[in-house]
């Protein structure tokens, strides 16, 4: 076999396939748009990103900047293309998702070590894999996947916020800040009264919601849940969560704020609204919300199911199916997130090269975040879920005075390993 398989061209397929393109090894990517789509992509470029449009905080005293930062450290294209494709959003990498995949898509075209292949696969070839299918892996590949592994599949849930037009917002019932002065003013915070809370909160609990299939029912994932999911655990889960109103001037009961979705801001997403309830019941429910009473959603919020492996039995701190020529990156190895799955797609993408050429295996420093989120897919856990980037992942015996003087310290210690291009 003269070349390495990468199945899906999604955010972790495409690193994967440019780290193995780069170190002067052919690659087969894989990518079944347009010929088939999943429920919840539409367009016909790689790396589509379909939920919110942030790629978090660009913090290194945040964990998942801490993890860009190392990405950026190790040569990653999709950070780069995010770089590229950046829309204000204060402390956080938010992108144009068009902007983005567009970017992504003509980079990977020109690399003249990847054959993009618009087809589905249904049986995993022979040789080198990765298996970078995503959360919403086709039928056939997920029948393909317990085959290989000999496990069920285990499911959580996603879910997408809505998008509104910014010139349909109420600007007089608005106004733009960054919480504690952050940032350049990126967000638009529509403020709630005390009684149009309550209000709103009693629509929301007892709005409708969208009726899943038996085989999509089960437990939600706590990093993604629906705010009306939220909401049913009490009056105010939502006002010390996403609707929080600290970190401005004035007082305020309750702030719904929005995000900048697009480079020519004329769109906005609702942070913090990803929502199981029907399209007809959002519109309603959400145009409560003193600012939002005109607001046209030209995206209403979707759930839908995402899959993953039971990766801290089947894989190595490389992502390697363990005894196999096969690797899994992507959401659909345990990771969370849009960095997460960037930063197994590298490590995927390198350690595949390397299984290629018989050479040993590179493992990243359980120090470093991209080597402490490897780490724990990998680790036996009998109670396995989806991880984010976080600092409990990164141990340190020291003591200190307060979360940011640790943090500080962990980021520093992280960084210490990317002085250079660990792999080359």
């Amino acid at each position: 076999m003269e070349h390495i398989n990468v199945i899906g061209a999604g955010l972790a397929g495409c690193e994967a396939a440019y780290q193995i393109a780069k170190r002067g090894v052919k690659v087969k990517l894989y990518e079944m748009k347009p010929n088939k789509f999943s429920p919840a992509h539409s367009n016909e470029n790689l790396a589509e990103i379909v939920c919110s449009n942030s790629f978090k905080s660009n913090l290194i005293t945040n964990a998942c900047g801490l993890l860009k930062e190392e990405l950026r450290r190790l040569d990653s294209l999709l950070i780069k293309c995010a770089d590229e494709a950046k829309v204000p959003a204060g402390q956080a990498l938010a992108v144009d998702r068009e902007v983005f995949a567009k970017l992504v898509t003509d980079k990977i075209s020109a690399e003249k070590n990847i054959e993009v292949v618009r087809e589905e696969v249904k049986n995993v070839p022979e040789g080198v894999t990765i298996i970078a299918t995503g959360p919403l892996t086709s039928e056939a590949m997920s029948e393909e996947i317990i085959k290989l592994t000999g496990k069920e599949r285990l499911y959580f849930y996603d879910a997408a916020a809505p998008i509104v037009l910014y010139e349909s917002i109420d600007m007089e019932k608005a106004f733009t800040a960054d919480r504690y002065g952050k940032g350049d003013s990126d967000y638009i915070n529509c403020p709630m009264t005390k009684e149009e809370y309550e209000m709103f909160y009693n629509e929301l609990i007892n709005a409708e919601v969208v009726v899943k299939h038996d085989f999509e029912k089960g437990s939600l994932f706590e990093g993604c849940m629906p705010i009306e999911e939220m909401a049913r655990r009490g009056p105010q889960t939502l006002t010390f969560g996403p609707l929080k109103p600290v970190g401005f001037d004035k007082e305020y009961y309750a702030i719904v704020q929005l995000r900048q979705d697009n480079k020519e801001k004329t769109l906005y997403n609702l942070v913090g609204f990803q929502t199981n309830l029907k399209f007809g019941e959002q519109k309603r429910v959400f145009s409560m919300i003193p600012a939002l009473h005109n607001a046209e959603f030209v995206r209403y919020g979707v759930m839908h199911r995402n899959t993953y492996i039971n990766s801290s039995v089947l894989l190595d701190e490389t992502y390697n199916l363990k005894g196999t020529n096969i690797f899994f990156a992507g959401q659909i190895s345990g990771v969370e997130g849009y960095v997460e799955s960037i930063a197994s797609g590298l490590v995927a993408g390198i350690n595949a090269v390397s299984k290629y050429k018989g050479n040993d295996k590179i493992v990243y420093s359980e120090h470093t975040m991209i080597g402490a989120l490897a780490k724990y897919i990998s680790t036996p856990n009998k109670d396995f879920q989806p991880m984010n980037a976080n600092f409990g992942l990164l141990n340190s015996d020291k003591k200190f005075k307060s979360k940011l003087q640790k943090y500080e310290y962990l980021a520093s210690r992280s960084l210490e390993f990317f002085v250079i291009k660990i792999g080359e």
